[in-house]
């Protein structure tokens, strides 16, 4: 029988399922099963996944890289005790929101660096704590900070491969020449939130 003959026999209340889920979610915290908390939320350049571990957070996907392989990812490379658990990452999408809103310039949350390493990491911190809100750098100007001047090619990929875009703000690194340069969310979202940081 299939889920949709099943379903036509035996009707699911969404209330219900809500109920279960919420009571997995508490269970897997309580037991400490749960190793990675995703949500999605809207935002002014689609819908973001999030996702923490009980670090920090560790991904935040945009749509175009397609959600469901995102987690295929992180059930991999981090662990696949993963679970959509929302009231995990409220924090997170609170100040999302207010980033959107234009009343929150830095973000104050827990970061997990697991997923980039070595001289990506060392470009990525630097680009979190150099490159304030406003303004931008050049590849070259965030690789004389990141202290190698001649690894342009490099810091491109450190923002290329950014595993937390938005709050680690790669969207503010662009080329010399002042042209936004490619972004993992797409051209138009950088210009997006390029634009969203000039407001007044």
């Amino acid at each position: 029988m299939t889920t949709d003959e099943l379903t036509e026999h035996f009707p699911v209340d969404p209330n219900h399922l809500a109920r279960l889920h919420a009571r997995l979610e508490r269970e897997a915290q309580d037991r400490d099963l749960l190793d990675i908390a995703y949500r999605t939320v809207d935002s002014a350049v689609g819908s973001l996944l999030l996702a923490a571990t009980t670090h920090g957070l560790v991904r935040v996907a945009f749509a175009s890289e397609d959600h469901n392989r995102v987690l295929l990812a992180l059930a991999r490379r981090v662990s696949p005790r993963l679970l959509q658990a929302p009231a995990r990452l409220d924090p997170v999408a609170r100040q999302l929101d207010e980033y959107f809103t234009g009343r929150r310039h830095r973000f104050d949350i827990p970061l997990d660096w697991s997923l980039s390493q070595g001289f990506r990491r060392t470009v990525l911190e630097h680009l979190n704590t150099d490159v304030s809100y406003g303004a931008t750098a050049s590849y070259a100007a965030l690789a004389q900070l990141s202290g190698s001047p001649r690894a342009v090619r490099a810091v491109g990929t450190a923002c290329a491969t950014n595993p937390i875009p938005i709050v680690v703000p790669c969207h503010r690194v662009i080329r010399s020449d002042g042209t936004v340069g490619a972004y993992r969310g797409g051209p138009v979202a950088k210009r997006v939130l390029l634009d969203l940081e000039r407001q007044p």
